[in-house]
C-alpha cells in the first residue's frame, strides 16, 4: 500500500488564461476501460482496452495498475483516440488527462510524453480524486474523501478545501474479485486505508470527511454489495458519484470546459457533464 507520505505529490491541476485553445478532450486511461469526454458530445468513448483497437492482440491493456507498461500499444491507442475527437490538426486542442492521486513519476512522465506527441497546444494532469469531486458537484469548504475504486487499483483520497491533504493507494481491484465471492478484498482494502488515514490525522479531517460521507467513484461504486459493505463497516452513510464509472473524465471535462468558457470559446454548461 502506498501513501501520500511516500514523498509522490500529485500533478498541479490546470492554470488559468490559456490562450489561444479553442476545442479539447478530457481522458481517463484506465487500466481496463479508457474514457474520453468531448465538450458538445459527453463521453465519446467508452472502450475496453483489453485486447481492444490499439493494443496488440493477446498482450492485454497497456496500462495496469497505474502504470503504462506497453507504451507503443498506448500511443497507438492515444492517436486513434485524437484523430477520432481532434482531427489530425490539433492547433488550438488541449487534453485534460487524469491520473490516480499517487502516480508513480515513471507513469506520470511516460503518459505526459505520450499526450505531448499528439500535438495538442495544452497538456494539463488532474488527478482522479479532485476530477471525481468536481464531477461530484460543488460543496460546501471542508474535507472530503473521495474513494476511487477501479479495475486495477484503488484509492482514498483525503481533500481539504480542494486540495489534496493525504492519499492512500493499493494494487487491488475489481479485477482482484472472485465474482462467487463477497468482494471481501476490495472492501477490506479501503476500511485498511481510511483507518490508517484516520490514525495519522491530526487536524480532525478525516473525520469531518466521514461525518459528511466518503464519495465512492470508480466501477466499483456501481456495486451496491461494496458500497453498502462499506457504509456499514465505516458505520456511515456513503455518497455515490452520478454514474461512477465514468465520474473521474466527467469532471476532467467540466475542467476542461470551464478552461474552454474562460478562453471564450465554448458555450457554459448547467448542471453535470453528461
Amino acid at each position: 500500500m502506498r501513501s501520500l507520505h511516500d514523498g509522490r505529490r500529485p500533478v498541479p491541476s490546470a492554470r488559468r488564461g490559456h490562450r489561444g485553445v479553442t476545442r479539447g478532450l478530457a481522458l481517463d486511461l484506465g487500466s481496463s476501460r479508457t474514457r474520453v469526454w468531448v465538450p458538445g458530445h459527453g463521453v465519446l468513448a467508452d472502450t475496453d482496452v483489453r485486447d481492444g483497437p490499439g493494443t496488440e492482440p493477446g498482450h492485454g491493456s497497456p496500462v495496469r495498475r497505474g502504470r503504462i507498461v506497453d507504451p507503443e500499444s498506448c500511443g497507438r491507442l492515444l492517436g486513434r483516440i485524437a484523430d477520432t475527437a481532434l482531427g489530425t490538426d490539433r492547433t488550438g486542442s488541449m487534453i485534460v488527462v487524469s491520473h490516480p492521486v499517487l502516480a508513480g513519476a515513471r507513469h506520470r512522465a511516460e503518459a505526459a510524453e505520450l499526450i505531448a506527441a499528439l500535438g495538442p497546444t495544452t497538456v494539463i494532469a488532474l488527478d482522479s480524486a479532485r476530477a471525481a469531486a468536481a464531477c461530484a458537484g460543488p460543496r460546501t469548504g471542508g474535507p472530503l474523501l473521495v474513494v476511487d475504486i477501479g479495475a486495477g487499483l484503488t484509492e482514498a483520497t483525503l481533500l481539504v478545501d480542494g486540495q489534496v491533504r493525504d492519499a492512500r493507494q493499493a494494487e487491488t481491484g475489481l479485477d482482484d474479485l472472485d465474482p462467487s465471492q463477497p468482494p471481501t478484498a476490495v472492501v477490506r482494502t479501503v476500511l485498511d486505508m481510511v483507518m490508517e488515514m484516520w490514525k495519522q490525522d491530526r487536524h480532525g479531517a478525516v473525520l469531518g470527511a466521514l461525518r459528511k460521507g466518503p464519495l465512492l467513484a470508480g466501477g466499483g461504486a456501481a456495486r451496491p454489495d461494496i458500497t453498502n459493505r462499506i457504509a456499514v463497516r465505516l458505520g456511515v452513510p456513503v455518497r455515490l458519484a452520478d454514474d461512477p464509472a465514468t465520474a473521474v473524465v466527467r469532471g476532467a471535462g467540466l475542467v476542461l470546459s470551464s478552461i474552454l468558457r474562460q478562453a471564450g470559446a465554448a458555450p457554459a454548461l448547467t448542471g453535470r457533464a453528461g
